[in-house]
């Protein structure tokens, strides 16, 4: 059996959203406000795709444990839990950054859309680091729910 085909869409998302960021950092760096702002907006519709169908999929079908070996476990879960962290201060951010652009606020949109983007590079990595590690590196465990397979218990 291949990899599974939901966490690969979804991550794969993750890794256009972050491309798409940093094309959108190219634009801005040339002043091509338009076109920075529509890829911008098109980083952040890929991000909620992905969280649309990481959502979706924790609620209906589970998550999937870590299978690797036990004495790889704990770093795995510590990664994970750092991922989490990163990726719910990377949404925020993002957030906050993509109403100040659209509502013109740009004296906030300029200091925290740099923090933002480094941040959600972040967030790319090590989201398809888990992936390497939960599907393609080690066999995905148990797919059961998000504590259990988070915590291991």
């Amino acid at each position: 059996m291949g990899v599974p085909l939901l966490p690969t869409i979804s991550t794969s998302f993750i890794v256009i959203s972050a491309v798409l960021v940093a094309i959108g950092w190219g634009l801005i760096f040339k002043r091509k406000i338009d076109a920075h702002k529509k890829v911008m907006i098109a980083a952040g519709v890929s991000a909620l795709i992905f969280f649309i169908i990481y959502v979706s999929r924790t609620v209906f079908i589970g998550n999937t444990a870590f299978g690797g070996p036990d004495d790889v476990k704990g770093y795995y879960t510590f990664f994970l839990i750092f991922h989490i962290i990163l990726a719910t201060v990377g949404a925020v951010f993002g957030l906050v950054s993509i109403i100040t652009g659209l509502k013109t606020k740009l004296s906030i949109h300029r200091k925290i859309g740099p923090i933002t983007s480094i941040i959600w590079f972040f967030v790319a990595i090590t989201g398809v680091a888990v992936y390497l590690l939960l599907y393609v590196i080690y066999k995905g465990g148990e797919t059961t729910s998000v504590i259990k397979a988070i915590l291991g218990f």
